[in-house]
This record gives structure tokens, sequence and C-alpha cells, in this order.
């Protein structure tokens, strides 16, 4: 075990229980999209190029420097909300509006969205005195149903952490509606928050996890919000967490169902009700072994399944291993795959405070 691992496993060990999860739920999510931003758009994933490139990322260079991975706009959106949380004391329209509006300004090569850019624009023009306006305005004002929320929304769920279920799902909704006046965009990044929530309040022991119970306490969770929101009754997480449960309890050897089966029934796309749903999936499913990859680590287990999908896959792969994070703590977490990560540091710093910020409360 090099010295490094050992230091990192020291420091873990001196953190109490919930601050490693702190830790967890936003470095797994800096891991999820730096790791998964390479095969972003591949519609199906090699097993045995991934099986190498996953397996490549444990192993420490011998001579040279440590290969960096870059982050996208997942994390550079996560961190504005996070720091505004923390300055504004809580949700700051007009602050977290401008926020979101000159990080991309100041590093537009995120990978941003064209749909978000056009918001951080108006956003911009009209210095922010009307920070909900241009997203009310998207794809004939019916607003956007992607994923960029659910992506982002980690931070919320960790200042949130005391919070009551109405007050914690309606600081989801505030911060969500900056770009994302859809339903289906502020709900999945509910769902996602939720999924987060959840897993922080549990013990890491993963022998006394129960999925069953996980994904059913979601499942009425959603069936409530869903059914209160829509007056169509439809209800896309809803049924797209139920068709989860029953993928997991159909679960055996002779019944996993494969990478590109898991996207064509639950999807692999940057729509919220595609992607959200199969992050918690990846993050259950990574609870029992993967045939062909051989770990015991449950967090490497969920990077693998995250990115095995396909798709939209940096930000799948960051709300699963976010969720992973928060279940599991910093302490599971290989340390070389933190260190592997750009601004892990800040975003360690991050966690610290948000941390410190809701346990002075």
């Amino acid at each position: 075990m090099q010295t490094k691992d050992i230091q990192g496993m020291k420091m873990s060990a001196q953190l109490s229980q919930l601050a490693t999860k702190f830790r967890g739920t936003l470095l797994g999510a800096l891991i999820g999209d730096c790791f998964g931003s390479p095969f972003e758009g591949e519609i199906n994933v090699s097993k045995s190029v991934l099986k190498k490139y996953v397996s490549n990322l444990l192993v420490e260079q011998s001579t040279g420097t440590l290969q960096i991975y870059s982050y996208t706009d997942d994390t550079a959106m996560s961190r504005c909300l996070a720091e505004s949380l923390l300055e504004s004391n809580g949700f700051n329209a007009k602050d977290l509006a401008k926020r979101f509006t000159v990080e991309y300004y100041k590093q537009p090569r995120r990978g941003y969205g064209a749909n978000v850019v056009d918001v951080f624009a108006r956003l911009r023009v009209t210095n922010y005195e009307d920070p909900f306006g241009p997203a009310k305005t998207q794809f004939g004002g019916s607003g956007s149903y992607g994923n960029g929320s659910a992506m982002r929304i980690a931070p919320v769920a960790l200042f949130g952490y005391s919070l009551s279920a109405d007050k914690l799902i309606e600081l989801v909704r505030n911060t969500s509606l900056i770009t994302h006046a859809h339903r289906d965009g502020y709900n999945g990044a509910i769902l996602q928050c939720l999924a987060i929530h959840q897993a922080l309040h549990l013990q890491g022991d993963t022998t006394a996890f129960n999925s069953k119970e996980y994904i059913n306490s979601l499942i009425d969770s959603m069936e409530k919000i869903e059914r209160s929101d829509n007056n169509d009754e439809d209800m896309p997480f809803t049924e797209k967490l139920n068709h989860i449960k029953k993928i997991l309890e159909n679960l055996n050897d002779d019944n996993d169902l494969s990478p590109q089966q898991i996207a064509y029934l639950i999807g692999h796309g940057v729509s919220a009700t595609s992607s959200v749903p199969t992050a918690i999936y990846a993050f259950l499913r990574a609870q029992k072994p993967i045939k062909d990859f051989e770990t015991d680590n449950k967090f490497v287990r969920t990077v693998y399944l995250a990115i095995s999908i396909g798709g939209d896959t940096d930000t799948i792969a960051s709300m699963a291993c976010s969720i992973a994070g928060s279940f599991y703590g910093v302490s599971e977490i290989p340390e070389i795959f933190i260190r592997r990560c750009e601004s892990n540091e800040v975003v360690t710093k991050l966690a610290d405070d948000l941390y410190a910020k809701t346990t002075s409360n």
C-alpha cells in the first residue's frame, strides 16, 4: 500500500462518520464526472476497454506525473451552487444566477449545453434582475427537462441535511428554476437530492443495507410529488423507479441485464427522466458482484457500472457516484481516484465547509 493511501485512511479515521459522508458525496460526484467524461456519447461501451480503463485508474504510476482528469460543467455548476449556499447562508436567486453565468464565461469549454448558455446570456444582459425569467422562456415556454439541475444538486443535499422533506424539496426546486423550469427538470433534481439525502442518513454498513426499502422510500416520495405536480397523472420518475425495483428483484446469474438493455429500458440520455433513475440503478446494482469485473469495492463497481451504460456518462456517473459516496463515505473511495481528479482539494474543502455549516446550526 502506498504512503499516500495510508495517510488518506488515517485522515478519514480522524473525521466523524458524517463528515466522511459529506466528503464522499462531493468527491464522488467529482470522480464520476471526471472519469465518465471520456466516454460521453458512446452508445456501446466496450467491456474490455472499460475494464482496462478502470483498472488502470487504480494503479500508481512508478514514473512520471500522475494523469489528472478534468471536470466538466457538472462540477463547475455544483461548485457554484455550494459556494452560493455557503456565502448566502441559503438560497439567493440573484447570487446563484450570477455565479453560474460568471463561471461559464470564465471557462466556457467545460461541456455546457447550448440551451443553458442561452440562459446565461440573457441573465447577463438583464443584469440578473429576473433570475428565473430566461429559463421560463426556453422550449416555447415549457422550460428545460434536462438533467442539468440534477447533476449539480449534491451540495443542496448536504446543506439541507437537517431540513424537513418539504423544506429540502422547496430548496431543490428553487435552485433548479434558475435553469430548469420544466417539472421533469426540477423533479429529476428532487429525486437525485432525495437519493443522496437518504443515503446520508443511513449507516454505511453494506451488510445491513436494504435496497428494497431504499427504493421503496424513493418511490413513495416521488409518487406524492409527481401526483401533486402533474395534472395529467404522468409520473415518469415513479414509473422508472418501479421498473428498477422489478429489475433488481429478478436479478440472478441467469437474469442480469446487460448495460445496453438497461440503457434501452431505463435510459442513458440527457433528459432527467432518462438519466437520474439510471444513476440510482447503478448505485443499487453495485451492491452485488458484477460479472467479468471482479472487485469487492462497491464504489469502484458503481463507477464501472455507470460508465458501462454509455450515453451521458459523465453526468450519470457523477450522480451515481455522489449517491455511493454519500452512503459509503470517503474512506471507501480509493485515494488514488481522488488524486486523479482536477480540483479535488477545492471540492474537499467545500464538503468540509458544508459540514461545518450544517453541524453548527
